[in-house]
């Protein structure tokens, strides 16, 4: 799901990875637009690693099998630098919320399991959480996104 849900993006994106310093899958979307220099202090990354990794604005969505702070797996979304009104921003589906220790929203793993459609909550969550990262960030969404597509599948692009 969370290559379906990179589809909607032709802006940098990056490749739905394992990320190592947190044990998680991961993808990220970036504005284009430089970030303010990370401020560091992450557990096990040396500051030079998350100045690098968070050069520029993001939304980072994926899955994370739980530690620091929550004893359950989770998807996850968090934008960096954190827009002014994030943690409220209202999302979907009902089970996902924000983290105020983290400062990222979490959606359980359980409640996308049991979910009638599990496929439908998921993107539901990673959309609503990227577009509260993105509207309220000012992100340029029309040049950023387009339409779902198919994951490997590269889109026919029409001369102009």
């Amino acid at each position: 799901m969370l290559k379906q849900f990179r589809t909607g993006f032709i802006g940098k994106a990056s490749p739905v990875h394992f990320f190592w310093g947190s044990f998680d899958l991961a993808v990220t979307r970036f504005s284009g637009r430089q970030a303010p220099p990370h401020p560091g202090g992450a557990p096990g990354l040396s500051d030079a690693v998350m100045r690098e990794a968070y050069s520029h604005e993001v939304s980072s969505a994926g899955f994370w099998p739980g530690g620091s702070g929550i004893d359950y797996a989770a998807f996850y979304s968090y934008g960096y630098p954190v827009p002014e009104g994030f943690g409220r921003y209202t999302t979907t589906p009902e089970a996902a919320f924000f983290h105020e220790g983290l400062g990222e929203f979490l959606l359980p793993y359980d409640a996308v399991r049991t979910a009638p459609n599990p496929d439908a909550a998921l993107l539901s969550f990673l959309q609503s959480t990227y577009e509260a990262a993105a509207n309220l960030a000012h992100w340029d969404r029309a040049a950023l996104e387009c339409s779902l597509g198919v994951p490997g599948v590269p889109r026919v692009i029409k001369a102009a």
